[in-house]
């Protein structure tokens, strides 16, 4: 339901509905959906993806359980399993009062403590049932009776919260009790106050950090209770002394209150809450529901080594680079202080390092250096089965220094817990080759670690949801992972800070966006093509490979506003190269983006000479997706039945593609721009004609064999650089460039250690060195041509949700087999193949209702059905 396993506490109260059809069906005919005390009947339909539940209105807060059952060729089926949904609360239903601990004080940003809030009151029966409707200012943990409230980690979850806060709905019932009870929660300062960012940005969204809650109670014969957020709460500072997103989390075991959630606790010395009004606080319309799974601890790993570089300090090595905190039981006796400092690299002493993600002076708003934060603090009890689990900041790293420990530490006293949004699996590949195995997993890890609520570019030193990481990798993303209610949740929080004028973001939340003028420095800086164009480009992804049309209506204003603005900067503004060269401007310049700040192609490899990436013609690159994000507008306006935007965003496409051809092909049809980069991109957009394709394949494979056959892509081109050269009758200049084992290349960081995607090719330079993030999944698109090349399962542009795909696995590299799965919304996509004596077998699986064009090595192709099915060719 909308994308989600568990629909509890949705937005929606009609929310749409997806099945599978049964095995060995070819098409469904009809369906037939029921609930308690409804049933549509016989609906004769064929869609199976996101039905809208077209029965009668459901309350806020009510469950309601459905079936449904399909007419295939089989004959009618039985009904499926039931399953469920409970929407929340609306927003102009609650009756609670934001509240806001006592803080007369407010510590530095960094080291700001959480905040205990509880409230005890009566119950006179044992509810039959109860929810809890939690949000915050802040990051929270409620806790009823003691006991901690579901396993939702940093709720309520980083959103654009000046526009967007989401609230959490619990089932409590089994929890409260006749009498008296208690509610309780653990409130930090979260990505709502906290330091953000490079920049270490404090109070992004606000200065205070505050509680909602409502707890709604029904008795068997259905007297109905509400307890709520209010004057009546008090406040106490916790034990955790200081928690931030970035710096990290300290932890005071001496300070801990027993049983402070707990009846019978004596909060008279405890200070009255604060009930604030107006500003946010007046906002309710801003309280909404994540379409998005919630961010849980969804696995544990234990360390593979423990060290003593010297005296008094251990260093854990956990054997994989991830998102997280860890989980120490051994504290030492009370008073012993430890420090954990988390981090991605060793230094050559086989210390932990992070001098790798430390910031420059010179490259933010402050005059010193700005340290990686990532360290924990804790000061033990010595209280029996206590347990250091910062749970309000989290560290990406694979090592972790312990110091100050008085003894040894254990294997099974220390683990790593791997925490990001709960996404479902639905993807797989494996072939003969470990190397690509070990790739593949590299680039899901990385992938892994930066999904924590937010599609982030790295979990350490920045944290941020930039635009570019998240277009780039969304495609590669949608294959392994279910991630359309990801995508969702953080376009709309893309669409809420979208600048009034059109212009997006580089990153989405935007938490400097308090801090927003024209003349700051930094505003310039926003507006990137490539970072921009996610606006239109992720929303186009999330509806090819999910069939959602909904995605593309919701985000159509924020679209056509981007393409807009990008559009009116081609047409006023120029590059100063440009504009001295040619005074006059020629007629195309209109349509050629030439002007303001760009990334542009980001962290090619070096190149002697090359001028500084800041004053660069980046046209090239910002005409090329000025064209891309028009095109896919005409595209989407047509789905969406726009026609008269179709043919007007069609045209602007057309001459935007005119200005391009003009200004960066040479008369003798070779590209003013001679990099490998901008002839992948070149072909990859359809921006040659098409009787320039062969020659400009053929320049950017000589371009590959000059760099004596290396990639010099950087940021933006280089996911597509294989499926080109593969596309274009270069298949073995693709897996030459797969298999590269020297710098720059993705073997390369295999041999030097990764187990995640790094930012920078030379992450680990030859000497041992780390340089930038060692978890950035972009280039780690690179998988896709795994899934779709040498596996074979393609999507097609024309076909959204799978309904008609594509497997044509071209196999090469020395690869004797591979496989690769998929769960499309329709159900299991299968391609295996394998080589055997100079003969070519495959064996596909096709789910009911879609169907495949298989294409094999040698050319022949057919047309295959629902079910499974086997061919043979000759591989010569």
């Amino acid at each position: 339901m909308e994308h989600l396993d568990e629909a509890f506490g949705i937005e929606a109260i009609a929310p749409r509905l997806s099945w599978w059809l049964p095995a060995d069906a070819t098409r469904q005919v009809a369906y037939r959906i029921k609930t308690e005390d409804w049933d549509s009947g016989r609906v004769e339909s064929d869609r199976n993806v996101l039905v809208p539940y077209p029965g009668p209105e459901v309350d806020p807060g009510q469950r309601v359980v459905w079936q449904v059952k399909v007419w295939t060729d089989l004959g009618e089926s039985d009904w499926s399993e039931p399953s469920s949904w409970e929407s929340a609360i609306r927003p102009q239903d609650w009756r609670a009062a934001w509240i806001e601990p006592a803080e007369n004080e407010v510590p530095a940003a960094g080291r700001r403590p959480a905040h205990l809030l509880r409230h005890s009151f009566e119950l006179t029966e044992l509810p039959a049932r109860a929810r809890l409707y939690a949000t915050a200012h802040g990051d929270y943990e409620m806790f009823v009776n003691g006991v901690r409230v579901g396993d939702q980690e940093l709720t309520p979850g980083f959103t654009s919260y000046l526009s967007r806060l989401q609230v959490q709905t619990y089932d409590v019932t089994s929890l409260l009790r006749a009498g008296v009870n208690v509610l309780g929660a653990v409130l930090s300062d979260g990505r709502f106050r906290g330091c953000n960012g490079t920049q270490r940005i404090p109070d992004g969204f606000g200065t205070r950090t505050a509680l909602l809650a409502e707890l709604h109670t029904r008795s068997a014969d259905g007297y109905a209770q509400v307890i709520g957020t209010g004057p009546q709460w008090r406040s106490s500072v916790a034990e955790i002394t200081a928690a931030d997103p970035m710096e990290g989390q300290h932890v005071d075991f001496t300070r801990a209150l027993s049983r402070w959630s707990r009846p019978g606790f004596d909060d008279s010395a405890w200070e009255k809450v604060t009930v604030p009004t107006g500003g946010l606080y007046a906002l309710r319309d801003r309280l909404t529901t994540s379409p998005a799974p919630p961010v849980r601890r969804v696995e544990s790993l234990t360390p593979v080594s423990i060290t003593s570089p010297r005296f008094g300090v251990q260093v854990v090595d956990f054997g994989q680079n991830i998102n997280g905190w860890v989980r120490l039981s051994d504290l030492g006796p009370r008073g012993t202080e430890l420090t954990l400092v988390h981090a991605e690299a060793l230094a050559a002493d086989g210390d932990v390092t992070t001098d790798h993600l430390d910031l420059p002076a010179e490259n933010h708003d402050h005059s010193i250096a700005l340290k990686a934060g990532q360290r924990d603090r804790v000061v033990s009890s010595g209280r029996s089965g206590e347990v250091f689990e910062p749970r309000h900041t989290t560290h990406g790293f694979q090592f972790v220094r312990v110091e100050g420990h008085p003894g040894d530490i254990g294997a099974d006293d220390i683990e790593a817990v791997v925490v990001h949004t709960d996404l479902r699996r639905t993807g797989w590949f494996r072939c003969s080759d470990e190397r690509l195995n070990r790739l593949h997993e590299a680039a899901v890890w990385s992938f892994r670690g930066n999904a924590c609520d937010i599609p982030t570019d790295c979990p350490t030193r920045e944290r941020d949801g930039w635009t570019g990481d998240w277009q780039l990798f969304a495609p590669t993303a949608a294959f392994l992972y279910d991630v359309a209610g990801f995508s969702t949740k953080w376009l709309r929080d893309l669409a809420a800070d979208q600048w009034p004028d059109g212009k997006t973001a580089n990153i989405a939340p935007d938490h400097a966006i308090r801090r927003r003028t024209p003349e700051h420095r930094r505003a310039l800086l926003h507006g990137s093509a490539g970072w921009g164009d996610a606006a239109v480009i992720v929303p186009w992804e999330t509806y090819l490979a999910y069939d959602d049309v909904q995605i593309l209506a919701d985000q159509y204003d924020s679209m056509t506003r981007w393409v807009d603005w990008a559009a009116e900067q081609a047409r006023t503004g120029r590059h100063a190269d440009r504009a001295a060269a040619r005074p006059e401007p020629a007629a195309h310049e209109e349509f050629l983006w030439d002007s303001g700040f760009h990334w542009g192609e980001w962290l090619e490899p070096e190149q002697p000479g090359a001028t500084p990436f800041y004053l660069q013609d980046h046209g090239p690159v910002a005409t090329a997706y000025l064209h891309r994000s028009a095109r896919l507008l005409s595209r989407i306006a047509a789905v969406l039945g726009r026609l008269h935007d179709a043919a007007s965003y069609g045209r602007f496409a057309d001459r935007v593609l005119l200005a391009w051809r003009t200004e960066f092909i040479r008369p003798d049809g070779s590209l003013t721009l001679d990099t490998q980069a901008n002839h992948v991109r070149a072909l990859a957009f359809g921006l040659v004609p098409e009787e320039l394709r062969p020659r400009t394949a053929e320049r950017l494979a000589a371009l590959v064999h000059e760099a004596d056959t290396h990639l010099s892509t950087g940021f933006l081109a280089t996911p597509s650089l294989l499926p080109v050269l593969a596309e274009t009758g270069h298949l073995d200049i693709a897996y030459d460039l797969l298999f590269q084992d020297t710098s720059p290349s993705w073997m390369a960081m295999l041999e030097r250690g990764a187990t995640t995607v790094w930012e920078e090719w030379d992450g680990i330079d030859a000497d041992g060195v780390a340089h930038g993030s060692l978890n950035h999944y972009s280039k780690g698109a690179v998988i896709s041509f795994l899934h779709r090349h040498v596996a074979g399962i393609r999507l097609r542009e024309n076909s959204p949700g799978y309904r008609n795909f594509d497997i044509h696995p071209r196999p090469g590299g020395g690869l004797t087999w591979a496989e690769a799965q998929f769960d499309s919304v329709h159900g299991r996509i299968a391609a295996h193949w394998r080589i055997d004596a100079d003969r070519f077998l495959l064996t596909v699986a096709v789910p009911p209702g879609t169907s495949a064009t298989v294409t094999l090595p040698s050319g022949e192709s057919a047309e295959a059905g629902p079910g499974q099915h086997h061919y043979i060719c000759d591989m010569g």
